[in-house]
């Protein structure tokens, strides 16, 4: 509960729009108190150029959204010790599962972690899609402001890589699969 009430205040407490271009580029600004934030139309979208990070499953190995051009990236922060993640993860694999056919993958930032748990949790869930693991916390900085305290939280980018829509708040599939499915079939770069 407190960790939702910290949430909660650190979403309301910036003014101004949900996001900066910045040259093109997200930068990420408290919503108003918002959990759930849309960036419609496409050309007002922040591009995020940058994100990467070492695998979590594969360490040395260097994943990120550059490793999957054209395709509609859901960034899922998460980490092995969050309750509301653990219950998340099913959903985000049956998201790669369905709609990656479609062009869509789904890509995890474990963060504040202990490498050996987290993998572990991974391959126990059976889960496919890649993570990065991020206990430095390196990856998230890449992210323009996005709040490092808010786990689980998820970003949605576009088929150009430019952030559509961000979820404060643990996932609810019946509201993703229609964001994700509209994206996907929006023009390719």
């Amino acid at each position: 509960m407190l960790a939702l009430v910290g949430a909660l205040a650190l979403t309301g407490c910036a003014t101004g729009k949900d996001a900066v271009a910045v040259g093109g580029r997200f930068e990420f600004v408290a919503p108003g108190g918002q959990q759930i934030i849309f960036y419609d139309p496409p050309d007002t979208r922040g591009v995020l150029r940058e994100f990467a990070g070492e695998s979590l499953t594969e360490p040395g190995r260097t994943i990120g959204i550059q490793d999957f051009p054209g395709q509609v990236v859901v960034i899922n922060v998460w980490g092995s010790w969050c309750g509301p993640c653990r219950a998340e993860v099913d959903d985000l694999q049956l998201v790669q599962e369905q709609l990656g056919p479609s062009g869509v993958t789904v890509l995890g930032l474990d963060v504040r972690d202990v490498r050996e748990p987290a993998a572990d949790f991974v391959r126990d869930r059976g889960l496919t899609y890649p993570s990065i693991f991020d206990h430095p916390g390196r990856a998230l900085l890449g992210l323009g402001g996005y709040p490092r305290n808010v786990v689980p939280s998820t970003i949605v980018l576009d088929r150009s890589h430019r952030v559509a829509a961000v979820y404060l708040t643990r996932i609810a599939l019946g509201e993703l699969i229609p964001v994700l499915q509209r994206l996907a079939a929006e023009p390719a770069p």
